[in-house]
């Protein structure tokens, strides 16, 4: 196990760009992403991290990547094949690091729901709908949908990114984009709940995003991983409520113990938190990896 969390990425003289998680160095028409192991929540990142968080992410949507078998972005897992500046540590970006390529991005977050939770369950409490889309009456809290539902998203640079309506995203991204991502999204979770349940984890929802190259429509980013994700272990799945889950729940749940604001920077998490964190990510590592995670 790494000791202390990786929170921050450097390699001098290259143009970077860092998101809540992820740093993104630009090698011309190859990209070069950095699965750091920062931690967000409510929309600021944690002072500190959950260690070994980044190559969790990392080693789950390569796992992804070889079993949906749709084109992807992924040259390589190996940095080395890049102009990396002299001294580089290889050692730690190590199992964090993805050689991609680089693509014109959709500015579209392609969200799938099977379940009813987060936004959808408020929106439906108020409407029986969700994004628009009109669900049967007397739903409840984590309730199964009648079918899968794809309720796109604007891409927030910072902050929450913004439920939309198909017809909206027509307008942002054209008739046969949107026909044709909603299509693709909504396949790719198809499978990839099956293949779930078939390791006793229900895939609530997720989240896609997809790049355009030489014209044609690609995978990014990262791939159903517990951060761009609901997971819900299947034998304790209980509707009427929330569900537990793989992901930060112990960071949220924490937070909102502390009389913390929102509004201004967030509090340290404790060692306690951070390790029921770190385990619960490992365990969906394991869980859907179908084997030991390599860092434990």
């Amino acid at each position: 196990m790494s000791s202390t969390a990786y929170l921050n990425s450097e390699l001098p003289g290259l143009p970077k760009k860092q998101g809540k998680v992820r740093d993104l160095y630009d090698f011309g028409d190859r990209l070069l992403m950095v699965a750091s192991d920062r931690i967000s929540a409510f929309d600021w990142v944690m002072p500190n991290g959950i260690p070994d968080k980044g190559r969790v992410l990392t080693g789950v949507s390569l796992m992804w990547f070889d079993e949906l078998s749709v084109k992807n972005h992924l040259i390589s897992t190996d940095p080395s094949i890049l102009a990396l500046p002299d001294g580089t540590d290889l050692n730690n970006l190590k199992g964090r690091s993805m050689v991609v390529r680089k693509t014109e991005v959709v500015p579209i977050e392609c969200v799938v729901r099977g379940y009813l939770a987060g936004s959808g369950w408020k929106e439906y409490q108020q409407t029986e709908t969700v994004c628009g889309i009109g669900l049967p009456p007397g739903l409840q809290q984590s309730s199964q949908l009648p079918e899968p539902i794809f309720t796109p998203a604007t891409k927030a640079e910072e902050g929450h990114d913004e439920n939309i309506s198909f017809d909206r995203m027509v307008n942002e991204v054209g008739a046969d984009t949107a026909e044709q991502l909603r299509e693709m999204s909504l396949e790719i979770y198809s499978r990839a709940s099956e293949y779930a349940a078939d390791r006793g984890v229900i895939l609530a929802d997720t989240k896609f995003e997809f790049g355009r190259v030489d014209g044609e429509l690609i995978l990014i980013d990262e791939v159903l991983t517990p951060d761009s994700s609901r997971y819900w272990p299947a034998d304790q799945y209980q509707p009427g409520g929330s569900q537990p889950s793989f992901d930060k729940q112990f960071v949220r749940d924490w937070l909102e113990t502390t009389g913390w604001d929102k509004n201004s920077p967030p509090p340290t998490l404790p060692d306690e938190i951070v390790a029921k964190t770190r385990d619960k990510y490992i365990e969906a590592y394991r869980l859907l990896v179908g084997d030991d995670f390599p860092w434990a």
